[in-house]
């Protein structure tokens, strides 16, 4: 069945943000919330968004520059960690 909310500004777009973090239309979104609500559950059915990664922490620059390296010694260097580590 069709109907029609009014709905406040920050409301809606808390819906929308919502719905689209989970990944779902605003439609099923509203649709479990009042399932939820008829029922009188207390947390919903929709997906929780996966957590998220912390951003990398920024350091000082130390004006060391590292020297590029090739693969071949990259390779050496980490075949003597594996070496040292084995010990």
């Amino acid at each position: 069945m069709r109907t029609t909310l009014d709905l406040p500004d920050p409301v809606f777009r808390e819906l929308k943000t919502r719905a689209a973090r989970q990944g779902v239309k605003m439609k099923e979104l509203v649709t479990t919330f009042i399932e939820d609500g008829l029922r009188g559950a207390k947390a919903t059915r929709a997906k929780t968004p996966p957590a998220r990664s912390p951003l990398p922490a920024a350091r000082p620059a130390t004006g060391v520059t590292i020297p590029a390296l090739s693969n071949a010694q990259i390779a050496k260097i980490l075949d003597a960690e594996d070496a040292h580590a084995g010990h």
